[in-house]
């Protein structure tokens, strides 16, 4: 088998800086946007959330099935990072730049309802192929690790780079003092962000490219059936495996993405500065770098199914820890981000586990089922992480609709019309996560079954399969 050079690994991890930039100002940062922004009600985002994420479960694993089949000189992957890219980075751009529709108009609403979901659709076409190409660099675990934690390393640059630095550049850009960020008006807001996301659009397509010219498809294997909708829903659903996946990692993801997506808004409302944001992401920008050193440590000792159980009971302390914080104290940023920064090392590490657990899924399938749909059982990696987003809305938004929050724009201030809201986002900020991550966590204890004999099984089997038909 032919070796990966560590600048191959390098330049396939580049690709996930650009993928978690357009992933952060979407999961992070568009809901404070649409509703402090452009004034979106969010009853409206309430129900658009649950219906994007319908046509994202027709839209992913189709996408998934055809790019198992496709064929160029550039591989099967490759094409599909760099359009899927290019497409994402405009759509980013438009979704974050209001093309002068008037405020709560229903030009406005049919506008963010369309860029919503083509953000999702085009987000695919570059993240299901992008991920899909860690089976093809490695067959081993060793390997599939090294690789994993690489790709994870450059997708927590993306991601620190969102969370540390988008409160100061969007005031920077928005020509408002850092500190008067939480007195911001609707339209610095919005200049701000608009002139943000073109940047991290460029930067995405430039990490793409970089991508795709520093790697080399291989070990890969073209399914022999043609593509049916029909079929690719029966590969996903009688991989039992694959739903367990779904379901415990939506859980654990949706409790990440609550923490990010609602803290924007306990700094604004609740602490009364959004730039207190960046000093409680910075401190979890240094759990998220800690977290990749998790997995070669605690693998030198323990089984992958014991390291993921290891990261999600630090990643459940820290928040423990937050909440106790929160609630008991005056709240200290510092003391907040520290505490962050305990649950951002296992989080960190799950979500390096969580990939490498797709990798083993695909064996378990081409075990089970007798054919091998890496590309469309990634495709649920992209999609979990949405379900998971839409989870955390429709927890987030309904809070918002039940309280009556509100942003009063075009006045000096943020204004939430009834105090309750404040009690909803420390709540969310606080509880939510760690109850979501002990949830995962017995899924995943009770359910699943790829460690061990069996899992050593599986790649004999599979092994076999290969050498037989080599013959």
């Amino acid at each position: 088998m032919e070796k990966v050079s560590l600048r191959e690994k390098l330049g396939y991890g580049v690709g996930a800086v650009g993928l978690d930039l357009s992933y952060g100002m979407f999961y992070s940062y568009l809901s404070l946007y649409l509703t402090n922004a452009l004034g979106i009600s969010p009853l409206f985002l309430l129900i658009l959330a649950p219906l994007a994420r319908i046509w994202d479960g027709v839209n992913d694993p189709m996408m998934g099935s055809i790019v198992d089949r496709t064929k160029t000189k550039m591989g099967k992957f490759r094409p599909w990072i760099l359009t899927g890219a290019i497409l994402n980075g405009i759509v980013l751009a438009l979704l974050f730049n209001n093309p002068g529709f008037s405020e709560r108009s229903t030009g406005l609403y049919i506008y963010v309802a369309v860029f919503y979901v083509l953000w999702g659709m085009t987000n695919t076409l570059a993240d299901i192929p992008f991920w899909s190409m860690i089976p093809s660099f490695a067959t081993e675990e060793k390997d599939r690790n090294l690789v994993s934690t690489i790709a994870r390393t450059f997708s927590g640059l993306g991601q620190g780079i969102i969370a540390i630095l988008t409160s100061i550049i969007v005031a920077a850009l928005a020509g408002v003092a850092g500190s008067e960020l939480d007195e911001m008006k609707s339209d610095a807001l919005s200049r701000g962000f608009g002139r943000w996301s073109i940047i991290c659009a460029v930067c995405l397509v430039l990490f793409a490219c970089v991508s795709v010219i520093s790697t080399k498809e291989r070990n890969v294997v073209d399914p022999k059936e043609k593509f049916s909708f029909s079929n690719a829903i029966k590969m996903i659903v009688h991989n039992d495996q694959l739903m367990t996946f779904m379901l415990f990692a939506m859980i654990s993801n949706c409790g990440y993405y609550m923490t990010s997506g609602i803290s924007s808004y306990y700094f604004l409302q609740v602490r009364g500065d959004l730039t207190l944001q960046s000093k409680f992401n910075l401190l979890g920008s240094v759990g998220s770098v800690l977290s990749l050193l998790v997995i070669p440590v605690c693998g030198k000792f323990m089984t992958n199914r014991a390291t993921y159980r290891f990261s999600l009971t630090v990643a459940t302390v820290g928040y423990a820890g937050m909440a106790a914080v929160g609630y008991f104290t005056s709240g200290n940023p510092y003391i907040l981000g520290a505490c962050y920064m305990i649950a951002s090392i296992g989080i960190g590490s799950m979500f390096v586990n969580q990939t490498v657990m797709l990798a083993d899924i695909v064996d378990y399938g081409e075990y089970k089922l007798g054919t091998r749909n890496q590309s469309l059982t990634f495709s649920m990696k992209g999609f979990l992480q949405k379900m998971a987003y839409t989870l955390q809305s429709v927890i987030m938004y309904s809070a918002f609709v039940a309280t009556k929050y509100d942003f009063s724009a075009g006045t000096d201030s943020a204004t939430v019309v009834n105090p309750g809201a404040n009690s909803a986002i420390t709540f969310m900020m606080f509880i939510v996560p760690p109850v979501m991550l002990i949830i995962s966590q017995i899924i995943f204890s009770r359910r699943y079954t790829i460690y061990g004999d069996f899992k050593r099984e599986v790649l004999d089997a599979i092994t076999a399969k290969r050498e037989q038909m080599a013959e």
